[in-house]
């Protein structure tokens, strides 16, 4: 049976009964996960990873500049007491604790000591290299012992002439080379007389043979 549709009454109009509006409610802003939830038990595992190896890093350098840099003094002493420590249980137990101390570290400030310190060491044994490539080209040929002079003027030639000679004789004695560190050190001096600050010619490069 069909519905008829509704009819006002005489004398009255029918009311139209309209939707209900609800005022509108703003989205929540959505959260980025990832700042919200802690980081994964993987991602602490590879973190204490990288303190230790940087503390790793930090212990491979020489003692003094330790004692030197700007480090927490807990962490100072733990490196190096792991510098003192042979035993490969002992130093990795130490190691560890070291990595530990990194977390309460300014950890970029380490970074940058340890590249400085880097740095320095690889110029001091390029230095060291040109300086003995210096004594093997004396004890090879007399004339760089003339272009020796030449360019450190200020060096005994005497003595430089005289080093040379007890060297060479030395080498095939089967003796222990005393003269020829000898003839090293004297090098070694003669250049860093030669390089000092206060001269003019203090920049110019040591030679490659």
């Amino acid at each position: 049976m069909s519905r008829r549709p509704l009819a006002a009454a005489p004398g009255e109009s029918l009311a139209i009964i309209r939707p209900m509006k609800f005022p509108h409610r703003a989205a929540a802003p959505q959260t980025d996960m990832a700042e919200v939830l802690p980081p994964s038990k993987s991602q602490r595992k590879r973190d204490m990873l990288a303190l230790q190896e940087l503390g790793e890093q930090l212990v491979a350098l020489p003692p003094h500049k330790i004692r030197d840099a700007d480090l927490p003094d807990a962490l100072r002493d733990a490196v190096l007491e792991a510098q003192r420590i042979h035993a490969h249980e002992g130093r990795r137990r130490q190691l560890q604790y070291v990595g530990k101390l990194m977390r309460n570290a300014d950890v970029d400030a380490v970074r940058a000591m340890i590249a400085a310190a880097t740095q320095d060491d690889r110029a001091s044994i390029a230095r060291m290299h040109a300086l003995e490539r210096w004594r093997d080209a004396l004890l090879a040929d007399d004339a760089a012992q003339t272009e020796f002079l030449h360019k450190y003027p200020r060096s005994d030639a005497q003595q430089l002439r005289q080093l040379v000679r007890g060297a060479r004789a030395e080498s095939g004695s089967g003796k222990p080379p005393r003269l020829t560190r000898q003839l090293f050190q004297f090098v070694k001096a003669a250049i860093a007389e030669h390089d000092r600050p206060n001269r003019p010619d203090a920049d110019e490069p040591l030679p490659t043979f």
